[in-house]
């Protein structure tokens, strides 16, 4: 039995036509009534299996693949061997999740309520939904039909969720309004007081109230130990689709359109706006109170300073446009080279 079997059970079995169908592809001739058992890498793959070859770097893997049936790209399609079922497909990476999902579906909510949850008496629970372990639920929140909220997880008071959210164990949400399909990965912390302070003449800290609230649209997705602080004033809002990767944080009254992508380490000061379908590779920063276009793409470790205008791609620190960033890089380089001593000669 695979290792991965240990958690996620024996894959269901699954006939080409329903592969096809999910993976909206093309192929499988003559192979109409055939039946496959799971999924694996190129290099792993059984006759009984589905593979997928995601670009040309895995031409060799796919070349010597024993998988019953790949999916590739139309050119790659002349490289899958004489004993495999190419299926074609405009992203065949898109496909494999969409195929994989047939093999392994998620369950559904039991219902089930752990007796040991704490539940105020004022909370309201949806019908389907699912309570772990150990969880509180604080008075006045609202629970939608079809929720899996696991172990561990504190719904503060007035919380709201939509339908068929997925809360994992340790996560806390305070001061939100959660739309529906949210999922939040384990340990995540949704409106918990922003870093906001004033200083006094001799030197301390005042906090200043944190009167707002987060509101997460539809389908948002937030990974792992990632943060998104409450609205000083207002409201913090991640657009729907937005997705979080671990490890990142949201500052206060941060804006996001739809779509939006920020990736591992990433950190947004308060009060900044980002617009549709931005995506912000890992470490990067970027300061408060700036703008940045829909469709902007910021490069991993980018240090963003100033508004990024719609559909541009910035690179370094300060952030600067692709094609400005990497000239400047080359001149670097170039002056690091010249400064360098001449190597001495050896006498004789």
């Amino acid at each position: 039995m695979a290792d991965e079997r240990r958690f996620l059970g024996p894959p269901r079995r699954t006939p080409l036509a329903a592969i096809l169908a999910a993976a909206g592809g093309d192929g499988g001739g003559g192979a109409a009534g055939r039946v496959f058992e799971g999924v694996a890498p190129l290099d792993t793959a059984s006759p009984a299996q589905v593979s997928f070859c995601e670009g040309r770097a895995y031409k060799d893997a796919l070349e010597q693949t024993s998988a019953g049936l790949v999916l590739v790209a139309p050119d790659l399609a002349g490289f899958v061997p004489a004993g495999s079922i190419a299926v074609i497909c405009r992203d065949a990476a898109l496909a494999f999740g969409r195929v994989a999902a047939l093999f392994h579906p998620v369950p559904p909510p039991s219902g089930q309520i752990h007796p040991s949850a704490i539940i105020h008496p004022d909370a309201v629970i949806g019908e389907g939904t699912e309570i772990g372990a150990g969880t509180v639920i604080c008075a006045g929140a609202e629970i939608g039909r079809n929720c899996r909220i696991g172990p561990l997880v504190l719904l503060g008071e007035r919380v709201v969720l939509g339908d068929e959210c997925i809360i994992h164990s340790h996560c806390s949400v305070t001061h939100a309004v959660l739309g529906r399909g949210v999922v939040l990965h384990p340990g995540a912390r949704i409106g918990q007081e922003g870093f906001g302070f004033n200083t006094t003449a001799d030197g301390r800290f005042i906090t200043a109230p944190q009167l707002g609230l987060v509101r997460l649209g539809d389908a948002v997705e937030i990974g792992a130990n990632s943060c998104v602080d409450r609205a000083a004033l207002g409201e913090t809002v991640l657009g729907p689709g937005t997705r979080i990767d671990n490890l990142v944080q949201i500052g206060h009254n941060v804006r996001t359109g739809r779509g939006c992508v920020l990736v591992s380490q990433v950190g947004v000061s308060g009060s900044t706006t980002l617009g549709d379908y931005v995506m912000a590779g890992g470490q990067a920063g970027i300061t408060g109170h700036l703008k940045i276009g829909s469709k902007a793409r910021i490069g991993a470790q980018a240090g963003v300073m100033n508004d990024v205008p719609p559909g541009i791609e910035v690179l370094g620190s300060p952030a600067a446009p692709k094609k400005e960033a990497i000239r400047a890089m080359l001149v670097l380089k170039r002056l690091g080279s010249d400064s360098r001593p001449a190597a001495k000669q050896k006498p004789e």
